[in-house]
C-alpha cells in the first residue's frame, strides 16, 4: 500500500442485506437494525443464522489496518455492531461488543472457517456506548484490536481464514438477534499500512 494512510472510500461499500435502515455519509455511517439478525454457525447447539446486514467494500490488499470508531445505543440482549470480513456464509470473522444487561456486555469476537463459529469474549461494564476496532490483514491471518480511545489499541485475537486469499471484503455490521432494534454509528473510518508488524 503506498503511502501511510488510504482512504476508506464509502463509494465502494456494498450490502450483504440491508438492514431496517441507514445512512452513509463520507465520514460517518448510521445503521438501524431489524430484529433476528444475526451471524452465527453451528458451533455449540448447531442454531445458523447468516442474515446481518453487512457493508464492505473489497480489496486485494494483502496487509493493510482498517480502523473505525462504533456508537451504538445498545439496550436488549445480544444486540452488536463491529468490524467484519465476510466472505461468505461459511467464512467469516467479526469483533464487536454484545449487550448482556445493564451491568456488563461482552466484548468479544468470532471466527467462522469452513461453516463452524467459535466466540471468544471479555466481559465489559454495561455502561460502555462507544468503541475503536483495528482490523489487520497479513495475508490469510488477521488481527483485531479495540480501543477505548482511538490511541492506545490492545490485541483482541490472532487468527488464520482459510479463504481469505486473493481479494476480500472487509467492513462493518450491525445486528440484533433477538427482538430489539437500535442505532449504530461508525465514524473515523480510514485504512493504513498494516500496523500488525512482523514477528520477531
Amino acid at each position: 500500500m503506498s503511502g501511510d494512510v488510504m482512504k476508506f472510500d464509502v463509494n465502494k461499500l456494498e450490502w450483504t442485506r440491508l438492514p431496517a435502515s441507514s445512512s452513509i455519509e463520507e465520514d460517518r455511517i448510521e445503521i438501524v437494525t431489524a430484529p433476528h439478525t444475526d451471524l452465527w454457525q453451528r458451533t455449540y447447539y448447531h442454531f445458523r443464522n447468516d442474515n446481518a446486514p453487512v457493508l464492505q467494500m473489497k480489496t486485494e490488499e494483502q496487509y493493510f489496518s482498517f480502523v473505525v470508531k462504533t456508537e451504538f445505543a445498545s439496550q436488549h440482549r445480544f444486540d452488536q455492531c463491529g468490524v467484519v470480513v465476510y466472505l461468505d456464509s461459511d467464512n467469516w470473522l467479526k469483533a464487536s461488543i454484545e449487550y448482556e444487561t445493564e451491568e456488563f456486555q461482552h466484548l468479544g469476537s468470532v471466527v467462522t472457517n469452513h461453516g463452524f463459529s467459535d466466540w471468544a469474549t471479555t466481559e465489559i461494564p454495561g455502561s460502555i456506548k462507544e468503541m475503536w476496532y483495528r482490523l489487520s490483514r497479513r495475508a490469510d491471518d488477521f488481527r483485531i484490536e479495540c480501543s477505548t480511545d482511538g490511541i492506545r489499541f490492545r490485541q483482541m485475537r490472532v487468527c488464520h481464514m482459510h479463504e481469505a486469499v486473493a481479494e476480500i471484503s472487509f467492513g462493518i455490521y450491525a445486528c440484533s438477534p433477538e427482538d430489539s432494534s437500535f442505532k449504530a454509528v461508525f465514524t473515523d473510518m480510514e485504512m493504513t499500512e498494516c500496523k500488525w508488524l512482523p514477528h520477531r
